[in-house]
Parts: C-alpha cells; structure tokens; sequence
C-alpha cells in the first residue's frame, strides 16, 4: 500500500468480534490471563500479548503499525508525547559515562533535555558547530552511544542530510537518531536514507488538530546491535530484570524496539492514553492531505513575504537561493515544509506590534495544526537558551515562526498584510 493508504487502513481490518471498522478503544488498565503459566510467560517476554497498558494496548498497537509502516520501520512505541520519544529513544541506549552527538538546530525542549538534563544523568550531549555531517564526525568517540538530528529543523527550518549523516554514524558503529516530526513520512522516510531510529511528536502534523498529546518510537531494523560488543551490550547481554532475557536473540531485528518498551516505558510509564490514540488515528487518516495544503500553502505565504518591503528576511527552503534547496529535492522531493521564520522590517519591537496584531493565525506554541500558528521562539519555545545557544539554533530576536494552516490562502495572506500594517 501507498502511504495515503496506510494512514487510513494500516494496522487494522476490522475488529474481530464485533466486525467494526472504527479501531476500539480497549480503555482498560489490565488484562486478563488464561493461567498462572500465561501469566508468568508474558511477563518473562516468552509469548507475546498485553498484560498491563502501562506496556501496551490494542489501541495503541493499531495506532505503531500504523505509523511503523508509514516510515518503513519494523515495530514502533507509542509514547505519551513527543518529548518522552525523544527521552526514551536516547536513554534506551545510552548510559552514565557515555554521550550522543547531536547537531545544534533542535526544537527547544529537546536542547534543554540534551544540554541540561541528561547530562546530570551522566549521559553527555555533545552539539556540533552546524549541521553539517563532518561537524558531527568530529565529536563522535568510543563512547558515544548515537547521533542525533531533526529533518527538517524547528524553528530553524534547515533540512539534514540524512544519508551523509547515516554514513558518518554507521562508520563509527553507531545509531542514527532522527526527529521526523516537521516533514512527517508523507514527505521524508528517514530510514530509507539509513537513519536507524525514528521519533515524532504525533501532537504536530500527524494528528493535525491541536487536540492530542502523543509521541512515537519507529525502529528501523537494520542497526547490528550484536556485531557492535559491548558498546550495546544492553541488547546483546542477559538483561537482569527479565531474568537474563537477551533482547537481540530473542526479537532479532526488533531488539531495539522491544527493549524500549520492556525497560524504558515498562519502568518509568510515560504512556500513551488509549484515547488519545484513537483521537490520533483519526488525524492520521488524513494527514497526507494536510500536508499537501499545508506545503501549497506555506510556498504561497513564503513568497509573498519575501516580495513585501515591510518584511527583512524570510527563511524557507524552497527558495533556490536558501542552502537547503538542494536538500528538499532530495529529501522532500522539492515540497518544502509549511514551517518557515521571517523577520518584520523595524527588528524586534516591530516584530512584537506584528504578532499582537494577528488575528486569523493564533499566537501560541504548537505547529502542525490546521490552523495558522505563529509564535516568538526567543521569548517561548527557546527561551530557556542561552543568547549564543539561541543563535546556534538558528533562532534571532526578532524571529517569527509560522506554521502555515490550511485555510484558504487569501485569508492567511490578508492576516498578514494587515499585521504587517499595524507593525508599520
């Protein structure tokens, strides 16, 4: 099946009781066992089947294949949101006295989560100078346990080369991490350029309606987790807490995945409501249709943006003169993403009258939505960010994000005229 397809049928017929063809929502804590034997099996990982939602649900596993195959990857986790993705993916591999590597253009509670967090767990992030894969190769040591990077950045709006960024990871026997929530698999497959895992915030543009928190964990199969020693020796040694459960021998290629769910989401719970799951689905369904709007709609305000003399700069990548443009060809099949930055002529206070002065585009922090988003990432998503990290993030002063809605195009357009008016 063809992506479209998979986001409205993927994962599931119909139900096999009741022949519906609306995914349930098994809203249960627990599940029930045929025997003492059953029990003990499904706790030791011998047989497959839900136990307890905290680990999965029938909802949730409907909504990780779907997504699963929709970035071409063997087995997803579903998670609570998509900063727990992100946390999950990291620690699932990474320890005390190790480090990932990481580019500098990152959502901003993701840099706080690498710069601040983590490190107190003794796990260090190291940010190259850019996001240019031989910056990257530079900090990459013996300890390091992946390499981490966005699609497409947020706000940033720079497009990674994944596949150059794979081969640096794989040639220093490490995992590529890639954050694929801006361009979402209708417009880039990270694993089919070599990224080995795939996180999204389903909050953004899969589920489309700024209604529901989610997040998810894709596992792409291919990384050689065994051929690495002990460097993952958490997936190819006896795991203590599953009585010398060796993850690698026993789910193969999915060993990533697997222990994800068994270790990291198992013992620290940040799950995802079986509820917001169906909620999510429900965006799914559509998404590639979104997205298609989402992209007309974002080259249209992008160009008349840049053609208006009351607006500075205006950062999009499917400019032929923006560095990126090279990259959305190759990876976003020339269909640059909605989510684009710009400055208002007059620097910051006249960016400020500019953003008081909207009204169709909600001020607010969340992108992906149907609506028009727009928001000040110096002053709320990046806030917490050093002037220098800010800088580094691709994020300025006086900076706008957009995130281009799918409402009518001259609507979005008098909005903007009208609040480029008011900050003049």
């Amino acid at each position: 099946m063809r992506r479209e397809t998979i986001a409205i049928h993927g994962g599931f017929r119909e139900d096999p009781v009741t022949k519906a063809v609306a995914v349930p929502i098994y809203q249960t804590a627990s599940y029930a066992f045929d025997s003492a034997d059953h029990g003990a099996a499904l706790f030791n990982l011998e047989v497959d089947g839900f136990r307890y939602t905290r680990i999965g649900n029938p909802t949730n596993a409907v909504l990780e294949d779907r997504v699963a195959a929709l970035e071409g990857g063997i087995g997803a986790l579903s998670v609570a949101c998509g900063q727990a993705a992100v946390n999950y993916a990291v620690i699932n591999i990474a320890e005390m006295g190790t480090n990932i590597v990481s580019v500098p253009q990152l959502y901003g509670t993701t840099h706080t989560l690498f710069a601040h967090i983590l490190p107190r767990q003794g796990i260090t992030v190291r940010f190259s100078e850019d996001d240019r894969p031989a910056s990257v190769e530079k900090l990459i040591d013996g300890d390091t346990r992946a390499v981490f990077c966005e699609s497409v950045g947020n706000p940033a709006g720079n497009v990674c080369d994944v596949a150059a960024m794979a081969e640096v990871a794989h040639s220093h026997g490490v995992p590529l991490i890639v954050d694929n929530t801006v361009a979402t698999p209708i417009l880039l497959r990270p694993i089919e350029y070599g990224a080995d895992v795939v996180v999204e915030s389903l909050t953004k543009f899969m589920g489309g309606h700024g209604t529901t928190l989610g997040g998810i964990i894709v596992d792409g199969g291919k990384f050689p987790w065994a051929a690495q020693g002990r460097r993952f020796a958490m997936m190819s040694e006896p795991e203590k807490s599953y009585h010398g459960l060796v993850f690698t021998e026993r789910y193969g290629a999915a060993a990533y995945i697997a222990r994800c769910r068994a270790v990291s989401m198992r013992n620290s719970g940040a799950i995802l409501a079986p509820v917001n799951a169906f909620l999510l689905l429900q965006g799914i369904e559509t998404v590639a249709l979104r997205v298609e709007r989402h992209v007309e709609n974002g080259e249209k305000v992008a160009r008349f943006l840049r053609d208006d003399r009351r607006v500075a700069w205006v950062n999009y990548a499917g400019f032929h003169d923006s560095p990126y443009y090279t990259l959305t060809q190759k990876y976003l099949g020339g269909r640059a993403c909605s989510l684009l930055t710009f400055g208002v002529a007059g620097g910051f206070e006249a960016g400020k009258r500019f953003y008081d002065a909207l009204k169709l585009c909600k001020r607010l922090v969340n992108i992906g939505d149907a609506k028009s988003l727009a928001c000040h990432p110096a002053s709320t998503t990046h806030r917490q960010m050093s002037a220098e990290e800010q800088n580094k993030a691709g994020v300025r002063p006086e900076m706008i994000r957009l995130s281009v809605g799918i409402e009518h195009i001259d609507d979005i357009v008098t909005d903007l005229d009208q609040a480029l008016n008011a900050a003049n």
